[in-house]
């Protein structure tokens, strides 16, 4: 099995080397495939709105949720963050710490 590195962005360019992914959905089918190392998130993702949240916290709020449940059926991959917006890259970090305090318990 081929480990792949996973780029969460709508925008920037993507680095070479990674897979691109433009919304969670993307990301969150290729957790399930078991292949990924590494995933960096950008926190803003395209047009938001009330009933469709468009940032990498919802890929990080869905894996939090899998790990505390004990439920991922996958390895939990590096997290990288590489949003420019201060407030949601604070958000970020406070998911990614959660599920790393999670997982250092298991």
């Amino acid at each position: 099995m081929t480990a792949i590195k996973v780029f969460l962005d709508d925008v920037r360019p993507t680095p070479e080397g990674w897979v691109r992914a433009c919304t969670r959905e993307e990301v969150i089918e290729l957790l399930h495939s078991g292949q990924v190392e590494v995933i960096s998130l950008d926190f803003d993702l395209g047009f938001r709105d009330e009933q469709q949240r468009r940032t990498g916290e919802v890929v990080l709020q869905w894996l939090e949720e899998k790990v505390f449940r004990g439920e991922a059926d996958f390895e939990v991959p590096e997290i990288r963050i590489h949003s420019s917006n201060p407030v949601g890259r604070q958000r970020l970090q406070r998911a990614l710490g959660s599920i790393n305090r999670r997982r250092s318990l298991d």
